[in-house]
């Protein structure tokens, strides 16, 4: 295959601080569960899907202490004689609130793909909200065997009259080895992408509109992902529900 896809999952998952609806197991343990309905399932700017519809989910088991573990799916399409057709991914971690306006939240995670276990890999994270502002960064060394990436990124979180959340997300992934290469034949190892979100719960579900684009031109795209049309701009809705 020409091109891995191994970009995985960002926001999408259920993180402790965003759990909003939870069921308490005791005094110690509660369990989170979420799913959703995405116009594309864009992970880092890009999709997954070839611009298709994605139905996702994920259940989250938070100790009072600040430990959790879960699971997360969705569906994908990487085309290009591509056998998989599912993403499952593990991962735990532990979450701090050392204030209202301060958390660090740091994990693992286990990316899968059945059917196409070469494109199998993990990452190590580290998130920290600090009032409006978020910093995050993700490290993989298993991409596509000797592949390394690190993602980062800077965000703004804030909520607008109406109780319109607005989140604003600027990252940049980085990889070991130039992979993107362009028209002219020259290659770089890293992307920009951006993002933002509108989002509002109303009716008992949460809804949401993203801008999402990246610098990635569509010779660039083509060249590592097979096609030249799932890194361009494009408007992702999505509707979800939190139990």
């Amino acid at each position: 295959m020409k091109r891995m896809m191994t970009l995985g999952v960002v926001s999408i998952v259920l993180a402790p601080w965003t759990v909003t609806q939870a069921i308490t197991l005791n005094d110690d343990f509660s369990l989170a569960l979420e799913a959703g309905l995405f116009s594309d399932y864009r992970s880092r700017g890009i999709s997954q899907t070839q611009g298709d519809p994605a139905v996702q989910g994920s259940a989250t088991l938070t100790h009072s202490i600040g430990l959790y573990v879960g699971a997360w799916s969705s569906n994908v399409d990487f085309g290009n004689g591509s056998k998989t057709r599912q993403e499952l991914d593990y991962y735990a971690g532990y979450f701090w609130q050392a204030t209202d306006n301060i958390a660090l939240d740091v994990g693992y995670f286990d990316y899968n793909y059945p059917k196409q276990s070469g494109l199998n890999y993990s990452e190590y994270f580290a998130k920290l909200n600090l009032y409006d502002l978020r910093l995050g960064a993700y490290y993989s060394d298993d991409i596509a065997g000797d592949q390394s990436m690190l993602y980062s990124y800077l965000g703004y979180a804030k909520v607008l009259p109406y109780e319109i959340g607005l989140d604003l997300r600027y990252g940049l992934a980085d990889y070991k080895d130039p992979v993107w290469v362009s028209s002219n034949g020259s290659a770089r190892d890293s992307y920009r992408e951006w993002e933002v979100k509108l989002s509002k719960k109303a009716f008992a579900l949460n809804w949401s509109l993203s801008y999402i684009d990246t610098d990635l031109s569509k010779a660039e795209c083509a060249s590592y992902m097979g096609f030249d049309d799932v890194c361009s701009a494009t408007l992702v809705a999505a509707v979800s529900k939190s139990f």
